[in-house]
């Protein structure tokens, strides 16, 4: 999650400095993707922190773009001189956090689809919408919050 925020940060920081330009030595399409990971990050930051089963899934389909687009810029100085990407800033970061979120994105999704039921809070119901509980058999029901309020809940 702190990597999607970072990199909303990065992308913020380039826009703001470099403008709509800020990635003019890319093909036109990664240019815009880059751009879109300013709204894109924080997205998947955000489901993540929420817990959202397809959370991981879509960090991890971001990433993967993210990556690929890195490395399409990069591909032929990579080759050219491969040692000078091995530094704490750039390309190395990023792709490491890619495949960190690509081999978590599986185990995070199985395991926030398992807490994924509906919320056994009763303080969980807003503007007048019912609250869902789940019983150890399986099955669920709804109250609305002005049954819950007569229950003391």
């Amino acid at each position: 999650m702190v990597g999607f925020l970072e990199g909303t940060g990065a992308h913020g920081y380039s826009l703001a400095t470099g403008g709509l330009n800020a990635y003019d030595y890319a093909p036109i399409l990664v240019q815009v993707f880059f751009h879109l990971l300013l709204l894109l990050d924080p997205l998947a930051a955000l489901v993540i922190i929420r817990a959202r089963p397809g959370g991981p899934i879509f960090a991890a389909l971001v990433m993967l773009a993210d990556v690929v687009g890195n490395w399409s810029i990069a591909w032929s100085a990579v080759t050219a001189h491969p040692t000078a990407f091995l530094r704490p800033m750039g390309l190395l970061p990023i792709t490491l956090f890619g495949i960190f979120v690509l081999l978590t994105a599986l185990p995070l999704h199985r395991a926030f689809k398992g807490r994924s039921s509906p919320t056994t809070s009763t303080r969980g119901s807003v503007c007048g919408r019912p609250t869902f509980t789940r019983s150890p058999t399986g099955k669920t029901s709804s109250r609305m919050p002005d049954d819950l309020t007569r229950e003391g809940g």
